[in-house]
């Protein structure tokens, strides 16, 4: 026994499966069943082809409406000079406009990974460059022979700071009046 229901929703009532069946043939539609848990289970007279067709099309609305961010990534190295930081940071602030998280890393080679710290500097100037358009999303952390920092587009949250103390007004001005 099963609930049949059309495509509109007009509920057909309790029925055989096998009824059920010959009045699906008979509107040339499929019998889908739509809520199996249901008490008897229910089933909706509907062409299945179509149905799956529009499935397909909200799934892929959906996807348009959502906005993938890409990790995108800079390189720099611990002898990196400051003109080329200077053209690597327009390239960091390019793709944190369009919206990109940009991870920042610094790549030891040979005996350099001695001086981790000079790699620590150089982030966080990086990082400091970038505080009015981007959040600092992770520290300088060490991944094998790469130091780096992710940043993520967008502005920072402000701390809050301790409210200044209220100016005291000023007494209003005096007048005296002389009397000759």
């Amino acid at each position: 026994m099963v609930r049949v229901v059309t495509e509109e929703g007009e509920q057909l009532g309790v029925m055989t499966l096998r009824d059920a069946l010959n009045l699906a043939n008979e509107r040339a539609t499929d019998l889908v069943e739509v809520a199996p848990n249901a008490e008897p289970p229910v089933c909706r007279l509907l062409d299945y082809g179509k149905y799956k067709y529009a499935q397909t099309k909200k799934e892929k609305e959906s996807r348009k409406g959502q906005k993938s961010t890409e990790l995108r990534e800079v390189r720099f190295r611990p002898t990196t000079g400051d003109h080329d930081i200077q053209a690597k940071s327009r390239t960091i602030q390019k793709l944190l406009a369009e919206g990109s998280k940009v991870k920042v890393s610094v790549q030891f080679r040979g005996r350099s990974i001695t001086h981790p710290e000079l790699g620590v500097t150089m982030l966080k100037r990086v990082a400091e460059t970038f505080q009015d358009l981007a959040k600092l999303e992770r520290a300088p952390s060490m991944e094998g022979r790469m130091l780096s920092i992710i940043l993520a587009p967008g502005t920072p949250q402000a701390k809050p700071q301790a409210a200044a103390p209220p100016k005291p007004e000023a007494p209003p001005p005096q007048t005296t009046q002389s009397t000759s």
